[in-house]
């Protein structure tokens, strides 16, 4: 149970961003359209993306030598450096929204979302690089109820957010909200940072 504790909060630490993709479904949200479609798209993308990446390294860390296993540690610590300097950095960051009404259809709206999700780089790094990464040397069931917590967390968003997106759009154009989404996201991703080097030094 705890793994899937484990993977709720990470998955959610890693989601938690303005980004393209979630402003996009804020302003579907408020738009009215399409909430359900745009929602599901993104959420079943994540957790595609989630267990693809946790699969792959389940798969590939049966060839990992010392060397190979010490260095994907080196980066994961890297990664999670520069991602809490990205949250340090948007601090004082706004969210602008568009408003504007416009006709569009499913097809379309299906292929806008599509788009904002994987043509995103940070979705790949996000998801297959850190989650697979952070999550290797688990045993198969823990690995399992982590993608498992980290999928719910990108379902529990999504939908949250678009359904909740006329409340929240209040709070999320200011720059208070941020800032505490922003240290709680630099907080839990500093205890993990801990926790990658810890595993690291047993390799030294």
């Amino acid at each position: 149970m705890e793994f899937l504790i484990l993977g709720f909060f990470t998955g959610l630490s890693l989601i938690l961003a303005i980004g393209a993709q979630n402003i996009f479904v804020i302003e579907q949200g408020l738009k009215k359209q399409h909430i359900f479609l745009v929602c599901f798209i993104c959420s079943i993308s994540d957790l595609i993306l989630i267990f693809l990446g946790i699969f792959l390294f389940h798969y590939f860390i049966q060839y990992f030598n010392h060397t190979i296993e010490l260095i994907f540690n080196i980066l994961l610590v890297i990664f999670l450096i520069y991602f809490i300097y990205s949250k340090i950095r948007s601090f004082n960051s706004k969210v602008h929204l568009n408003n504007e009404i416009i006709d569009i259809s499913k097809f379309n709206v299906s292929l806008k979302t599509l788009g904002f999700t994987y043509l995103n780089p940070h979705v790949y790094s996000d998801t297959v690089f850190f989650l697979g990464n952070f999550s290797k040397n688990f045993l198969l069931d823990e690995k399992i109820y982590f993608g498992a917590g980290a999928s719910i967390a990108s379902f529990v968003f999504f939908f949250g957010l678009g359904y909740l997106s006329l409340s929240l759009s209040r709070y999320a154009q200011k720059e208070k909200t941020w800032r505490y989404i922003n240290l709680f996201i630099i907080s839990f991703m500093t205890v993990l940072i801990l926790y990658v080097v810890k595993e690291t030094l047993y390799l030294l």
